[in-house]
Parts: C-alpha cells; structure tokens; sequence
C-alpha cells in the first residue's frame, strides 16, 4: 500500500487496516521462526505498511 492510497482512507479504515496488518505481520513472524520464509522481505514490507497507516493515524489526531 502506497502513501498515496494511506491518504485516501478514512480514519476507520486507517485504524481497521492497522489491525489487519499487525496480525499479518504477527502471523509473517512466526511462520519465520517456525521455518524459513521463501521471501522474508514480505517481513520488511508489511512493517513499512504499519508504520505508513501508524504515522498517517498520529498526523490526522495532531490536526
């Protein structure tokens, strides 16, 4: 997910695309421990996709 598709969303969907991605990277992490992953930069992706939705979330509460 792209900044520019982070800005479009509602502060709902920011905080429910949040969760989403918190589990998937939860689920990303223990999937790794267990057994390599074929591709761990999903590992990186979906933290940057967290930090995108967390950062645009604390903007939009500052405003």
């Amino acid at each position: 997910m792209k900044q520019s598709e982070v800005k479009e969303l509602s502060v709902a969907e920011l905080q429910e695309e949040l969760g989403k991605s918190r589990k998937a990277y939860s689920d990303l992490k223990m999937a790794h421990a267990v057994s390599p992953l074929e591709n761990p930069i999903q590992l990186r992706g979906e933290r940057r996709k967290i930090a995108r939705l967390a950062t645009e979330l604390t903007k939009r509460e500052q405003q």
